[in-house]
């Protein structure tokens, strides 16, 4: 068998819009937004601004992190899959790939070109007062590519290379099976028994994974490489289910159990990290730690993952101006916030304030105010093909 080259003959039925979908994609975009603020007040010291917490409050933001880390990339892989196969069947590779590399590509170079500069200004202006004390020289461009990260937009490089394999897949000779011009499926959500072997299937090869890639450790500009094969393992659950319909198939009490799995699991994380007592064992290295952590954060993953989608698509399922506009706004939003957190992280230096309150001002100014200036940014000429 081979995946046809280009379009087929037979236009794609384009399915009907998953306004939930779009919700939740909002929902994640803000938890993206509170990620980042969390981090400047942090005990984790990977943003563009950063005052290390001086009081016991910064490490009810590190559980925070700990515990938003473990779901919510790996939900945004698993929502960009429900949209894959749809796109290429009514595109075909070429402009599918080409889409992609619009879409994705030209906010990653407007990211690194132009919005990583101004974040990392106030790094620089630090680095080059210290390399002037020493009596050496560091012009920008050394300091750009000695500290070179592609930051958020990581999440850009790596959806381009699932796309990519997603293509290369189709056109080898596994394309989906599904006839041009039907409807998406509707079929029933996968069984208990399924979704429980995903999970332990998921731990065990984060697991394995972690003996040589722990948690924290660096691997080509990728801030959280232990978490891979969660993001691989969602963007094929998405790709599956957008063919199969499983959303649509998911029962209230599995929303209502994947909730109550993921307060568990999130609780036997938050108590496996509090009883290492600073110590790393559970980061990685094939310790028995290592192995429960996973096992937890797979469960985490899946369980709010399973909820989530039941919640929106029962409860914001509808239009509305406001969700529509927070909708459009989310993916420029995705890629300005950085700018606004280390702005308004500048501009709130001089309050006085334990860790946590700092967090939540920044939070509740830092929301509105990225939407507010993605309407604008996105409204600039030629942004709306690529934003």
């Amino acid at each position: 068998m081979t995946a046809p080259a280009g379009p087929s003959t037979t236009p794609a039925t384009r399915g009907p819009r998953l306004l939930y979908v779009d919700h939740l994609r909002t929902a994640l975009t803000v938890l993206v937004v509170l990620h980042h603020s969390a981090i400047a007040y942090s005990n984790i010291p990977h943003w563009y601004y950063l005052e290390t917490a001086t009081d016991p409050s910064g490490t009810l933001l590190d559980v925070l992190l700990l515990l938003n880390q473990a779901f919510f990339m790996g939900a945004f892989f698993l929502i960009a899959g429900l949209f894959v196969p749809g796109s290429y069947d009514r595109e075909g590779a070429r402009p599918f790939l080409g889409k992609r590399l619009l879409r994705l590509g030209v906010p990653l170079l407007v990211w690194l070109l132009v919005l990583r500069p101004l974040v990392t200004v106030g790094a620089y202006t630090e680095a080059a007062r210290a390399a002037a004390r020493q009596g050496a020289d560091l012009p920008y461009w050394e300091y750009y590519l000695a500290t070179f990260t592609p930051g958020p937009m990581w999440f850009v490089e790596v959806l381009l290379v699932f796309s990519a394999l997603y293509v290369l897949w189709r056109r080898i000779g596994f394309p989906d099976r599904r006839a041009p011009g039907s409807a998406p499926a509707t079929g029933r959500a996968p069984s208990a028994v399924a979704i429980i072997g995903f999970v332990v299937g998921l731990a065990l090869v984060s697991y394995v994974w972690r003996i040589v890639m722990p948690m924290g450790t660096p691997f080509l500009g990728l801030p959280t490489p232990a978490y891979l094969p969660q993001y691989a393992a969602l963007f094929a659950v998405g790709l599956l289910a957008a063919r199969r319909g499983w959303p649509a198939g998911l029962s209230r009490t599995a929303g209502r159990i994947g909730f109550a799995t993921a307060a568990v699991a999130a609780a036997a994380i938050v108590l496996l990290a509090i009883g290492s007592s600073g110590g790393t064992e559970f980061l990685g290295h094939g310790t028995w730690q290592s192995l429960v952590m996973t096992t937890c954060e797979s469960a985490l993953a899946v369980g709010i993952v399973l909820g989530l989608v039941v919640l929106f698509r029962e409860r914001l399922d509808s239009p509305g101006r406001l969700r529509r506009f927070l909708s459009e706004h989310a993916f420029t939003v995705y890629l300005i916030h950085p700018v606004v957190l280390v702005a308004l992280g500048h501009a709130l230096s001089g309050v006085q304030a334990p860790a946590v309150a700092k967090f939540a001002l920044l939070a509740v100014l830092a929301v509105p105010l990225c939407w507010a200036l993605a309407a604008p940014v996105r409204a600039l000429p030629g942004a709306r093909k690529v934003l």
